[in-house]
């Protein structure tokens, strides 16, 4: 988490640099194709677009299967049927409110976020006071200095591991995809960015110390290294932290709230930003222009919405009839897709500015940006090579690594629909649209 917060923060600083320097929804989108051309610009538009449709199947199953434990449900939990069904609401239900305008959402994205952090914080707060007053059950430790320094890890692992806390980390950038809808959209979604990463780091770095001190990495019991908790380790742990009277029951119940709000929270912070993308590149023809209509009344892009919550109800239900595998291989898929326009996106802010940098600039808008964009890239090449390996993952196709097919093909799908639609809509990708604005 400390490591992939480097590069996560580096980012962040291009995000802030870029919008200050041209607020555009389409983000990634936009800022790339102003520096490398239309082509490179659209490849990163879609970047956005795949990672999102492609995690929503994640957080839509995670929905669905929480709100049955929710309300007691086991049975309904684990039917792979009824927790589909359950999260095709969800998506339905999220893509509505965001079809309902940036108010609605964002006073519903309040109330979601404040229900998570606050479960969180009073978790990690019981289990560390018990781990430090000898209260905690046998494999716990006090958190040490040493588990700060990723040592003893291959480069594989760590590089893997770095991946999955990108992914995590993922997210943050919704707040720049809504600049043209935010007050001082030059300077408060930069900063909301940089603040998110830095919230981020705090709250994951928080509970995973605690968890790892109170439950401890055995195999057996509330271990983390016991395969019967990798689902859920809340779960686990709740009646060992929070003990099984009243508040222990309580608590128990709002880790399952969190775990549910937490899906249903990251579900509307998905479908915003690749709406947003759909409508800049809808804008600058590069999409067709159906996806840059505004709803009149609700002020939100009516069509990308709604274009975002169908394909992602479509990709999510043809995952689940293939194999529930491939939808776990799906989110390491995602890790590749977000190193990918991310690093872009660090890359596109150096050169974007590279007449203009000396003295403070020469760092927040040059050296910080590119560092994050080889990091990432570095990532990107390697997990991608070993998620090649068939078995890297859960499927395999034709010999090749589940996660690979998934994460890298979806960027060669991209590259082909990218020359499919250059010679139905050429004027983008001639630099037209570019040239003369967005207006």
């Amino acid at each position: 988490m400390l490591v992939a917060f480097v590069p996560m923060y580096l980012i962040a600083v291009a995000y802030r640099e870029l919008n200050a320097a041209e607020p555009d929804c389409g983000t990634t989108f936009t800022w790339s194709a102003r520096a490398f051309g239309p082509w490179a610009g659209w490849m990163g538009g879609w970047g956005i677009i795949a990672a999102d449709v492609i995690v929503m199947a994640n957080l839509a199953q995670v929905a669905g299967q929480y709100t049955f434990v929710l309300v007691g449900a086991g049975a309904l939990a684990e039917s792979t049927l009824w927790t589909t069904v359950a999260g095709v609401v969800w998506i339905a239900l999220m893509t509505y409110l965001c079809y309902r305008g940036i108010e609605v959402a964002a006073r519903i994205q309040y109330a979601l976020l404040a229900v998570e952090l606050a479960v969180l914080v009073v978790f990690a707060v019981v289990a560390l006071a018990r781990v430090y007053g000898g209260d905690a059950p046998a494999g716990s430790a006090v958190p040490q200095a040493g588990w700060f320094w990723p040592g003893g890890l291959g480069l594989s692992d760590f590089v893997d591991a770095v991946l999955i806390a990108v992914f995590l980390y993922w997210g943050w950038d919704t707040a720049v995809a809504v600049n043209e809808e935010s007050h001082d959209p030059g300077r408060t979604p930069g900063r909301a960015g940089v603040v998110s990463t830095l919230l981020l780091v705090v709250t994951y770095v928080l509970v995973a110390v605690a968890a790892v001190a109170f439950a401890g990495t055995g195999t057996d019991g509330i271990g983390l290294g016991n395969p019967d908790n990798a689902d859920d380790v809340f779960a686990a742990m709740a009646p060992e932290v929070f003990g099984d009277g009243g508040f222990g029951a309580t608590m128990a119940v709002l880790l399952v709230l969190a775990v549910l709000v937490s899906a249903a929270a990251s579900t509307q912070t998905t479908i915003m930003p690749t709406a947003r993308a759909a409508l800049s590149m809808a804008v600058y023809r590069a999409l067709p222009e159906r996806f840059a209509d505004v709803h009149p009344r609700y002020l939100s892009p009516g069509p990308a919405t709604w274009g975002m919550g169908v394909a992602s109800i479509v990709f999510y239900v043809g995952l689940t009839l293939v194999s529930e595998n491939v939808l776990t291989d799906s989110i390491s898929a995602v890790g590749l897709l977000i190193a990918f326009y991310y690093g872009i996106t660090g890359f596109a802010c150096a050169w974007y500015f590279r007449r203009r940098l000396h003295g403070r600039d020469l760092w927040v808008k040059g050296v910080l940006p590119l560092l994050g964009g080889v990091m990432l890239l570095g990532a990107f090449v390697l997990s991608a090579l070993d998620y090649a390996d068939p078995g890297s993952g859960e499927t395999t196709l034709l010999g090749i690594g589940g996660v690979f097919v998934i994460g890298i093909g979806s960027l060669v799908l991209g590259a082909v629909l990218m020359v499919v639609y250059s010679r139905i809509a050429p004027a983008y990708f001639r630099g037209e649209t570019l040239r003369r604005g967005a207006g």
